[in-house]
């Protein structure tokens, strides 16, 4: 079986006279988590939606688990799930309404045990019948995961997952996607976040400019510079100052 989950070759997208996408090219092997790095309206997004099928490229050629997202939309739809930068729960039901109402509507045997099973993975249970206006937030995107895993999708999208979350409930994402990550789900992750890229990802690629400009392991990165200089104490350059001097910026004092 081919080991690739993802295959990116020449993507490009343009909105009216403005190319997002000049050539995007880059691959995710099956149960790795890839963080596509980038800032403000790089094209993130537009290439999640074109992977998740929700968006057509202009030209490219782009796989998902040997599937043709433009050849074979409803099998790659069904081999991934895309949890996007808001969540996309009903407030008024409750956790275990939420879970039962997505696992119906996509048709998994016993919906109700599948339910159980994920509240509980999730440490939901205790709060699994109150409003989920009532959750947290750090719950709200545990509950959101949680969605888009009902029928075990081989490949999870998640499109800045921890946007306004505060630090602890941060955290408490980072956990679920690790774990998920060694249960041999592939994860792409779109972020702004460079610890967060830092704590998750297995690779990264940098996008910028519409095109893919670096991808490697963070090992792979930090060797793009010179060896730390031992001062008072020895300074490796964090994900933050590689990302800054990759897209040709200096960072802010």
């Amino acid at each position: 079986m081919n080991n690739i989950a993802i295959s990116v070759k020449g993507l490009t997208k343009s909105f009216k006279e403005k190319k997002v996408l000049k050539g995007v090219d880059f691959e995710v092997q099956r149960g790795e988590i890839f963080a596509l790095l980038g800032s403000n309206g790089a094209g993130k997004t537009t290439v999640v939606n074109i992977l998740s099928t929700l968006l057509k490229p202009d030209g490219g050629q782009v796989s998902i688990c040997d599937f043709n997202v433009q050849r074979q939309p409803e099998q790659v739809r069904q081999s991934i799930s895309l949890t996007g930068q808001f969540a996309a729960l009903d407030g008024m039901q409750t956790g275990r309404e939420n879970l039962m109402m997505i696992a119906k509507l996509r048709g998994v045997a016993n919906p109700a045990q599948v339910t159980n099973n994920l509240l509980e993975k999730f440490n939901l249970t205790s709060a699994s019948n109150r409003r989920v206006d009532n959750y947290s937030g750090g719950m709200k995107r545990r509950l959101d995961i949680a969605m888009s895993l009902i029928g075990t999708p081989k490949v999870i999208f998640l499109d800045e997952p921890t946007t306004g979350l505060d630090p602890e409930a941060r955290i408490e994402v980072w956990d679920t996607v690790k774990e998920l990550s060694e249960a041999g789900t592939t994860i792409l992750l779109t972020t702004q976040y460079l610890e967060e890229a830092e704590q998750l990802a297995d690779r990264v690629s940098i996008l910028h400019g519409g095109k893919i400009i670096k991808t490697g392991t963070l090992t792979e990165l930090k060797k793009m510079f010179p060896p730390a200089k031992v001062e008072y104490i020895e300074k490796q350059p964090t994900l933050e100052e590689i990302f800054l001097a990759i897209i040709g910026k200096k960072e802010e004092k």
